[in-house]
């Protein structure tokens, strides 16, 4: 069975990716895992300088999902590169690393340090954090915006640039078409939903950053609404992802029109989320006799 795709120049050895944000750099999951058994991984979104993130409470578990409002915390792209990236390197797996910024200038700086490593396959220029004031939601909101900044970065590099999309908008497939229009390789979504959990004792709210972005099995049906559509307007690959949490869920996008797939907050409760989708995959294609996975992306039968 062939789970091999290809998202632009870049090959996958099977459809399953890690989201950003919820497998930090990945070597927090090798005691779980064989993390070189992984479509690829993206990173932990880094941003040029460090940040702190939104005061804790970060995370709030709430029905069918979870909030976090962790808001980008990290260390910094330059300690990112001579520390967490060292070990990753070294395996044999495809890496993306998830890049965000406050304006132009942050984002081309990730960029310009990016172009430094061989070992970086791909960039997903995340526009699309729920919970970071005056962050790189800001591009992603409306087409023009989303349009001018990757054209800007894609002059600024030569590596694929993933772009991925926030679902907080009028309509997301015109944002990914305009991405698509100033030369993005691919477009991933979704990303969560900004959402609120209140504390009926304190009357405070459950998250230090007030708002959080929702994420889980809850997202789930309007992240495959949102891919059918996207796949409907762009001629680039669609990563489908959003309340993941095994392989028919994962099936369920790429019959929707991905060509690939993330998992998120599953990886939360069940570290061994990835494995089990790539082999459900595999054994569905065998039970099925679909030689390979490409057959299936956006096979849905929609009645005229």
């Amino acid at each position: 069975m062939d789970l091999s795709v290809n998202i632009g120049k870049v090959f996958l050895k099977n459809p399953v990716l890690t989201a950003s944000g919820t497998f930090g750099s990945g070597l927090e999951y090798k005691n779980f895992i064989d993390l070189e058994n992984i479509g690829a991984i993206v990173t932990k979104t880094v941003t040029f300088e460090p940040r702190k993130g939104n005061p804790p409470p970060r995370i709030w578990e709430v029905s069918s999902g979870v909030l976090n409002s962790v808001g980008l915390h990290n260390e910094g792209i330059e300690h990112f590169f001579t520390h967490d990236f060292t070990e990753l390197k070294k395996l044999d797996l495809t890496v993306v690393v998830s890049v965000g910024g406050r304006d132009y200038d942050e984002y081309l700086k990730s960029i310009e340090r990016i172009n430094m490593e061989d070992r970086v396959d791909a960039v997903e220029v995340n526009i699309s954090c729920p919970n970071v004031k005056n962050e790189g939601l800001i591009f992603g909101k409306e087409p023009h915006g989303a349009e001018e900044l990757i054209k800007t970065l894609r002059k600024a590099t030569e590596k694929p640039l993933w772009v991925k999309l926030s679902p907080y908008v009028s309509d997301i497939s015109d944002i990914a078409l305009a991405v698509e229009n100033a030369g993005a390789d691919a477009v991933s979504l979704i990303n969560t939903f900004p959402a609120l959990a209140v504390d009926i004792e304190s009357l405070k709210p459950r998250l230090g950053g007030l708002f959080g972005g929702l994420s889980g099995p809850a997202i789930k049906p309007i992240a495959l609404k949102m891919v059918w559509e996207v796949y409907q307007k762009v001629k680039i690959p669609v990563i489908g992802m959003g309340g993941i949490t095994n392989y028919k869920d994962a099936l369920e996008f790429i019959i929707a029109g991905a060509t690939a797939v993330a998992i998120g907050t599953s990886n939360f409760a069940n570290p061994y989320t990835i494995s089990e989708v790539i082999k459900g995959l595999e054994e569905y294609m065998k039970e099925k006799n679909i030689k390979s996975i490409k057959e299936l992306t956006g096979s849905i039968k929609v009645e005229n």
